[in-house]
């Protein structure tokens, strides 16, 4: 979900190509929930092993992070932790919102529309915690560094982007311009080979464009609303923007609505100082194929030789087996 400021938003083209020796920070629940509503069975059925367990994020982690590193971009997938008490709210509307879609998915399913089906299938996806340990292990077996934030992964990945460690902070959710991201990477999720065009949202640049301050960037997708608040009824993203040009400040401006600036103070202090770790090391090692195929293959039910190929992908120049490299050795010291 997160903020919509498409209509305000003017991202350059990047291709994958250019971001060969960059590093960057993933919001990992962002991505496994791409790859949960993409990779499906003809009847929206997600892929599963033999044991029944969901697999379809396991599907498009192992070609995501082959395809990353094959282009030479180092990621480092952040998860998330305990999420905030502000976003109860937003997490009972996708609980209704899934059950939705799964009475529609069964019902397109009856009447034999497929391609519907399919469609409505894709909102009924579920992370459980089983579904992100087992994504994690496939990530040590890759040889990637992950971690756990203390609670939203995208603030901990644009904290890393702030402190420098990583060049920008990737996800689909504008709530990461809120956050204070230096730079946003879109459409990592989906990209497919070097020339795939993704989209790169600088934040000064954005706003400069726009003609305001962060914090009146953050009053900005408050009023709109954002996965912590649901915002003003009746204003969309260019009303909120003019609100906030007008008012210069989050007390005036809410006020101006005859709402009560407490609610909106709690959030938006939440979007200036989230809950962040500096405790994590980055370190990228090469993969370690037996243990890949055994939790793969062995345990999963993997095809080996896609298992294989997908592997084959990863540069023959990354650290030796068994070893580990700091994350400025591994590529020259620049994020």
């Amino acid at each position: 979900m997160g903020v919509p400021l498409r209509d305000l938003v003017h991202p350059s083209p990047l291709a994958l190509s250019e971001l060969k020796g960059r590093k960057l920070s993933l919001d990992a629940y962002n991505m496994l929930y791409q790859f949960l509503a993409s990779i499906r069975q003809p009847d929206g059925e997600p892929f599963t092993d033999g044991s029944g367990r969901v697999t379809s994020h396991l599907v498009g982690l192992l070609y995501r992070t082959a395809s990353l590193l094959e282009n030479g971009v180092l990621p480092v997938y952040v998860f998330d932790g305990k999420p905030s008490d502000l976003k109860a709210g937003t997490l009972r509307k996708r609980a209704l919102a899934k059950e939705r879609a799964a009475r529609a998915w069964e019902e397109a399913l009856a009447a034999g529309d497929l391609e519907k089906a399919r469609r409505k299938a894709a909102g009924t996806s579920r992370l459980t915690p089983e579904m992100v340990s087992d994504a994690r292990l496939l990530l040590d077996g890759l040889g990637v560094p992950h971690l756990l934030a203390p609670s939203e992964g995208e603030a901990q990945a644009v904290h890393m982007a702030q402190q420098g460690r990583v060049w920008s902070a990737a996800s689909e959710d504008y709530d990461t311009l809120l956050f204070g991201t230096p730079r946003l990477v879109r459409g990592l999720g989906a990209s497919r080979g070097s020339q795939t065009t993704l989209e790169l949202l600088e934040t000064p640049r954005l706003l400069e464009e726009l003609g305001i301050s962060q914090d009146e960037l953050i009053l900005l997708g408050l009023l709109v609303g954002t996965d912590f608040n649901e915002g003003v009824r009746g204003i969309g993203p260019k009303k909120a923007l003019k609100l906030v040009r007008e008012h210069r400040g989050l007390e005036a401006t809410v006020r101006s609505l005859g709402l009560d600036p407490e609610p909106f103070q709690t959030v938006f202090d939440l979007f200036r100082s989230p809950p962040v770790t500096d405790g994590y090391e980055l370190r990228w090692r090469r993969p370690d194929l037996a243990q890949v195929e055994a939790f793969l293959v062995k345990e999963h039910g993997f095809d080996p030789a896609r298992v294989s190929r997908a592997l084959q992908r990863i540069p023959p120049e990354a650290p030796s087996p068994g070893s580990q490299m700091s994350l400025e050795a591994f590529s020259g010291g620049s994020p």
